[in-house]
């Protein structure tokens, strides 16, 4: 399995696979479940390779780390997974 960084590189730069709809699921820390967000909703900094945010529908915003990342869909596939259960 590559690290979770890779594969968001492969999304962004690779036009081909990533053409295609993405899911992000993270684990909430305040919610303690995981939750499944468009990766067109997240906004990851060009030069920050740790976390990315994300703006609720209050309109706040929250930088969640890269390692709370549990899955990734693409159409709707299940392509990745962190194993274990580190929360």
């Amino acid at each position: 399995m590559i690290p979770i960084h890779e594969l968001l590189n492969r999304i962004k730069w690779d036009n081909e696979f990533g053409h295609a709809e993405f899911i992000i699921a993270y684990h909430d820390r305040f919610e303690d479940d995981v939750i499944k967000v468009p990766l067109k909703e997240l906004l990851f900094e060009r030069e920050d390779h740790f976390d990315f945010e994300l703006t609720d529908d209050m309109g706040e915003t929250h930088t969640i780390p890269l390692h709370r990342i549990r899955e990734v869909y693409r159409n709707g596939k299940l392509i990745w997974h962190r194993s274990g259960s580190e929360q």
